[in-house]
């Protein structure tokens, strides 16, 4: 099939890689257009699985103020090189970390991070639901380490979905990321600040 710029042109809008690597999964998926972008995705899945052990000491503090002025969010995210710390796409994902991180509030960036004590809390609260509720003591605690993976997805930031486009985790989207800027990306750190909490 002949690949057109036009079609070369459309992927890459709708996806934001390269020319060349928008040629060549439209070659090699002879033209379609949902291949091509699936074919993207895997690619830079590997990207970032290469990418991963490589030291970043670049980046942007990224700040985000709410509306009034009661709540805001710090959120630091760390690169290779300051040339991809300048480019807009780094720059818009740490914006959109950072009103992410004011809409849902994560308690913290994985699951290792959270202290054992707040799991334990949730795991008692989800124990005595199970067993007020008249369950036997097998299903209890496969019902208990549902709950609790549950729990850990929605209170870690990298796990958690994104507010703009729940089809997507945070987690997706920095691997997206690193497949684009062709370098190791990572969120450091965060800071939730609100009024009166």
């Amino acid at each position: 099939m002949n690949i057109t710029s036009q079609m070369v042109k459309d992927l890459r809008d709708k996806t934001g890689a390269g020319m060349m690597d928008c040629k060549k999964a439209l070659s090699e998926n002879a033209g379609d257009m949902e291949k091509a972008i699936d074919f993207l995705r895997q690619k830079g899945l590997a990207v970032a699985a290469k990418r991963a052990g490589r030291a970043t000491s670049e980046g942007v503090v990224e700040t985000y103020i709410h509306a009034g002025g009661k709540l805001g969010v710090m959120v630091e995210l760390n690169c290779e090189t300051d040339f991809v710390a300048k480019t807009d796409d780094f720059r818009e994902f740490a914006r959109d970390v950072a009103m992410h991180i004011a809409a849902a509030n994560p308690v913290s960036l994985t699951r290792e991070d959270i202290p054992a004590e707040v799991v334990e809390r949730e795991r008692q609260i989800y124990v005595q639901q199970a067993l007020d509720s008249g369950k036997p003591a097998n299903i209890v605690e496969k019902m208990v380490t549902g709950k609790i993976d549950r729990f850990l997805a929605e209170v870690c930031l990298l796990e958690q979905q994104f507010v703009k486009n729940p089809e997507k985790s945070i987690q997706d989207m920095l691997t997206e990321l690193v497949g684009k800027m062709g370098e190791n990306v990572s969120i450091r750190r965060f800071s939730r600040f609100q009024v009166g909490v």
